[in-house]
């Protein structure tokens, strides 16, 4: 399967999973979706008092320079896994 498809995929199955991952896995799912999409982060890190919009910057500046190749690929990974768990 294409990696674009299998990234497509992964994206409709995480929204069907049973119980809510913790908050670690939901960030690196949004590092690695945002790094497949956007590319490496961009703008100002948000503000003390901006405590969850921090922590997705932090998470998706913690894996600046991943080819967005590859941030698909840890994406699905990281799905399967939680589809293994959460499911």
């Amino acid at each position: 399967m294409e990696l674009k498809t299998s990234f497509n995929q992964s994206q409709e199955e995480v929204k069907s999973l049973t119980s809510r991952p913790s908050n670690n896995e939901l960030l690196s799912l949004y590092a690695y979706y945002k790094q497949s999409v956007d590319g490496d982060v961009t703008g100002k890190r948000p503000g003390m008092m901006k405590i969850k919009d921090r922590a997705k910057f932090d998470a998706w500046s913690a894996i600046k320079g991943t080819s967005q190749e590859n941030a698909m690929k840890e994406y699905i990974s990281i799905v399967e896994k939680l589809k293994s768990t959460y499911s």
